[in-house]
């Protein structure tokens, strides 16, 4: 479960980076509080926090994948906001990146060498 400020915004990143995405709930004035955001199998909730200090979240999440460099190179064509590191190989067998979205999750993506 991800903490998100604003779930309909949240749900749109996902989206762009290839998630298939629902709200759990009808939006009310403030927009859904709960949604959902799945793709290959992983499903991730974000629940809307709005006093969310994106700088002090501490929220993590790790993937496995097939191929992390074709990922990485598919979510940074989607030009969404956040931030990427560079895929690089491990001491310990994986070829990882980490993508931090504009909330401050965290979501770290490994495939093995």
């Amino acid at each position: 479960m991800l903490p998100v400020r604003d779930v309909t915004r949240g749900l749109e990143h996902y989206r762009r980076l290839g998630f298939t995405v629902q709200p759990y709930d009808p939006p009310g004035p403030d927009g859904p509080f709960y949604g959902f955001v799945s793709s290959g199998g992983v499903e991730l909730h974000l629940t809307r926090t709005p006093d969310l200090d994106p700088k002090a979240n501490t929220s993590a999440c790790y993937s496995h994948v097939e191929d992390a460099d074709a990922l990485h190179g598919a979510w940074t064509a989607s030009n969404v906001e956040g931030r990427f590191t560079q895929p690089a190989d491990t001491p310990y067998g994986l070829r990882e990146f980490a993508h931090v979205d504009p909330d401050g999750n965290l979501i770290r993506v490994g495939s093995p060498l």
